[in-house]
């Protein structure tokens, strides 16, 4: 796959999603800082792809660079307000800069956009764990397990949240 996508960036150069593609491939590869190069170019080739822009801050993520990760992210709503999985993503990228009442906005902006993002409310249940909201915390994450029940990882948050009420501990 691989040896098709590089011959499609290179018999059109210009062709965005080739490099985009080319950046998907390589990343599933592991070979990460190539795949930010096609990523990067595809951008560059059309600055309005949310797409892009949004796999590319995925893949800054990776990275560790977290700060170009955010404003690629913010790009990719900026072009496109009502994409969940950009809101979603800068949740999360916020939420590893500890800025969790903005990761909290822009988690519950995903939410809203896309109700049934199982995902988006089980990093919500996360983030509000974090802000000590645990009573919301707790129903944010029984919903993504209602959306979703084999969401192996809203049984894992579940099973970290312990709530404290003077005397009484639940698990």
């Amino acid at each position: 796959a691989e040896i098709y996508a590089r011959k499609a960036t290179e018999l059109n150069p210009n062709f965005a999603n080739a490099h985009l593609n080319l950046g998907n491939l390589l990343t599933k590869l592991g070979k990460l800082e190539q795949a930010e190069v096609s990523t990067r170019k595809a951008t560059e080739l059309n600055p309005n792809f949310a797409n892009a822009h949004l796999n590319l801050g995925n893949l800054l993520t990776k990275l560790g660079k977290l700060e170009q990760a955010e404003l690629s992210t913010c790009k990719a709503i900026k072009i496109k307000p009502d994409y969940a999985e950009a809101h979603f993503n800068l949740g999360t990228i916020l939420k590893d800069f500890g800025k969790l009442k903005e990761a909290e906005s822009s988690t519950r902006k995903a939410i809203k956009i896309k109700p049934d993002y199982a995902e988006a409310h089980c990093n919500l249940g996360t983030i509000l764990k974090d802000l000590g909201k645990l009573k919301e915390a707790e129903l944010s994450t029984r919903k993504a397990i209602e959306i979703k029940p084999d969401l192996a990882k809203a049984y894992y948050s579940l099973s970290s949240f312990k709530y404290f009420d003077k005397n009484k501990i639940w698990r």
